[in-house]
């Protein structure tokens, strides 16, 4: 059964005519324009954005009869939220710029729609990052009171594996696991 060609299909193989340079006319074919699929590199880039979205953060590897929150720990985390601030900030400026650079009115419809969500979904995942700077913001003032490492709501120890997971975690396992589920309960 052979695929019949849609409008799409047509479109692509007349900018592939253009773009291609007058050398390459003659060797590509019809047969080779079929092979290359923008599906996989399209993956691929969701795969490098999935792993950018996934901070890695220096690990701490504690001294032995190193005591719990010492300066030395403290200063480890201060260094990781100072340096994830900056990187915050500075995406948030390269938002801004990007934004103000790419300002076109496009005359298709379409073009414009296809803008304005593209706009509204950086809007949306630059303020989830200035909501995470304030986070930031709020821990470092903990960290400086030296009462950074201690559950808020039962006093215990967080713990290093749990703090190099989530710097600005201000929740022990439990207590969050407890606080999860009742947010479950409440269909929140």
């Amino acid at each position: 059964m052979v695929k019949k060609k849609t409008f799409m299909d047509k479109a692509m193989a007349a900018a592939k005519k253009v773009m291609a340079k007058p050398a390459a006319k003659k060797v590509v074919a019809k047969p080779a324009a079929k092979k290359v699929v923008a599906k996989p590199a399209a993956k691929k880039v969701v795969r490098n954005i999935n792993k950018q979205q996934l901070k890695q953060f220096r690990t701490y590897s504690p001294k032995s009869n190193e005591k719990y929150m010492s300066k030395a720990q403290r200063n480890h985390f201060t260094n990781i939220l100072n340096d994830w601030k900056m990187e915050l900030s500075s995406d948030i400026d390269r938002t801004v710029t990007h934004m103000q650079d790419d300002l076109t009115a496009y005359a298709d419809p379409n073009d414009r729609a296809s803008q304005e969500s593209d706009m509204a979904l950086e809007l949306r995942n630059r303020d989830r990052e200035r909501k995470l700077i304030k986070k930031i913001d709020d821990t470092l003032k903990v960290i400086s009171i030296d009462d950074y490492g201690y559950c808020i709501q039962c006093g215990e120890e967080i713990g290093l594996n749990r703090l190099q997971a989530r710097p600005t975690a201000t929740l022990c396992i439990d207590c969050k696991t407890l606080d999860e589920i009742r947010e479950k309960q409440m269909g929140k």
